[in-house]
């Protein structure tokens, strides 16, 4: 999807009590009894996309956006991936970074990626983070804790995005600083006892086929690990799931810990 796609143009249309058991639309009719919602509309569709308190902020994607784009063009930033979700309530959009490419060997590189989400539906915040991207597999998977991580809640009186850039400057230094370490795990061989740690890690009905896929591919370092565990939670788990995320997000600070301890 193209980024002016998500970019859709979006309005709050006041929500008035009908009765007891609902409410109703009346754009530009403020004299009526208000009942403390608001909708919010796509104006390109006419699709009602949430129905949210008077205290929820309408962030638009392209005020974000907006405010996005001039340091993700200074750092040559290049977008990956613009998706909105359902009728357009969630939107993510992924930018890499390949000057700051991490060589782990030959042929095994990956670099880091600033992702930014959004919702009209209160699902989600306005969430800044930063992963890395698998070069030779392909399944851009966000690496917990090399990755900085911001939320701007929708709330009218704390949503404020003059501070958006220097963010996402600060997200990248840490992100680059973090991404140094990971040739460690490479180097690191692998202690025994972790393998275990990382079989408790997933739910229990995937041990046997975690314990099975271990010993087929016999990692020695804590990198191998790594990569067991990103292919099983990447390949292997339902990914509607909110545990496969919870893992996912856990999963370098884990190996990362057991390799540094």
């Amino acid at each position: 999807m193209k980024l002016e796609q998500t970019m859709f143009p979006v309005k709050e249309v006041p929500a008035i009590q009908l009765d007891s058991i609902g409410l109703m639309t009346l754009d530009g009719q403020d004299n009526l009894m208000k009942s403390g919602y608001k909708f919010i509309v796509r104006e390109d569709t006419n699709q009602i996309l949430s129905c949210m308190t008077d205290s929820y902020k309408l962030v638009p994607n392209s005020d974000i956006i907006k405010a996005a784009e001039p340091t993700l063009k200074q750092h040559k930033a290049v977008l990956r991936e613009s998706v909105t979700l359902g009728d357009g309530q969630r939107s993510v959009w992924r930018w890499s970074l390949p000057e700051s490419l991490i060589k782990m060997d030959e042929g095994d590189a990956m670099h880091p990626e600033i992702i930014i989400k959004n919702s009209y539906d209160g699902s989600l915040q306005v969430h800044i983070l930063a992963g890395a991207f698998r070069l030779v597999c392909s399944n851009g998977m966000i690496i917990g804790n090399i990755t900085s991580k911001h939320n701007y809640k929708h709330n009218i009186g704390n949503m404020n995005l003059d501070n958006l850039e220097e963010i996402i400057v600060n997200t990248i230094q840490q992100t680059e600083e973090e991404g140094k370490k990971l040739p460690l795990l490479k180097e690191t061989k692998l202690n025994q006892k972790h393998i275990i740690k990382l079989i408790e890690l997933f739910p229990s009905t995937m041990s046997e086929f975690i314990t099975q896929y271990l010993i087929a591919n016999k990692p020695k370092t804590y990198w191998d690990l790594y990569n067991v565990a990103t292919y099983i939670n990447t390949h292997k788990m339902n990914r509607n799931y909110n545990t496969t995320h919870q893992i996912e997000s856990k999963l370098y600070s884990n190996v990362n810990k057991w390799a540094t301890a």
